[in-house]
């Protein structure tokens, strides 16, 4: 059983953290105690000075490893020190992999145990060598899909796999999700197009938001919430907190 089926077994608990956030370190531990943590799978996303998917919240976490000199090799060095049986993914812009080359970046990934990548600027129509160059060494190239993308679901689903990313905002992550009515919609609508597992993200903050999104949804992603606590709490501290969250 692969990392994704095995993160998905059940309803599916996704957080996510900024690598470097509020440090390296810091990271580090958290990553090294996942198995202990509510979490089934972890994004990670690699700082970045234009962060376009992002709120206010990650933008600035993001801005402040920058600052501190995380790099994309920092993180790639953090991450050789971490181990882990839950199932990592990064969560990257394209330029980022573009300056460091698509093949050396998908190389460092196997190396780090990474199983997928999701790449919020880089549309289907776009990813066609990235995506072949992933599935020649079983990393997945994981689509997002919004409640304005759904007339393109059928195209972009050709083009992914691990699991589908499901936007419920109209905006950037921490904002306010769109009606549970039109995410059900959305959310069957994708499914007569892939029987991949479906995880919602980008509006959710508290266990209400998860266990409704959980109602229709193979999994709930939390993002915003995990970063903001990460700066003030300890690592075992943050892990009581997201267990709260996924409760």
């Amino acid at each position: 059983m692969d990392k994704f089926k095995k993160a998905f077994e059940n309803k599916a608990n996704i957080g996510y953290i900024v690598a470097g956030y509020p440090s390296l370190e810091y990271s580090k531990n958290f990553i090294n105690a996942l198995d202990d943590s509510a979490l089934d799978l972890l994004e990670i996303g690699i700082p970045y000075s234009d962060p376009l998917a992002d709120g206010p919240v990650i933008a600035k976490a993001a801005f402040d490893a920058c600052q501190n000199g995380v790099s994309t090799d920092s993180v790639f060095e953090m991450l050789k020190e971490c181990k882990t049986s839950k199932c990592l993914v990064f969560l990257v812009y394209y330029n980022m992999i573009f300056a460091y080359g698509e093949d050396e970046f998908l190389l460092k990934c196997q190396e780090c145990g990474i199983s997928g990548l999701i790449v919020p600027d880089l549309p289907y129509e776009e990813n066609k060598s990235l995506k072949n160059k992933c599935d020649k060494i079983g990393i997945a190239l994981i689509a997002l899909i919004s409640v304005t993308s759904g007339h393109r679901a059928k195209k972009i689903l050709k083009n992914t796999s691990g699991f589908v990313y499901m936007v419920s905002v109209l905006g950037v992550t921490g904002g306010e999700q769109s009606s549970q009515n039109s995410l059900r919609n959305l959310c069957s609508h994708i499914r007569k197009y892939s029987d991949l597992p479906i995880a919602v993200g980008f509006g959710l903050k508290n266990n209400a938001d998860v266990k409704a999104t959980k109602c229709y949804a193979d999994g709930a992603i939390i993002g915003t919430q995990i970063v903001k606590a990460s700066k003030d709490k300890s690592v075992s501290e943050l892990n009581a907190f997201i267990s709260e969250l996924f409760a």
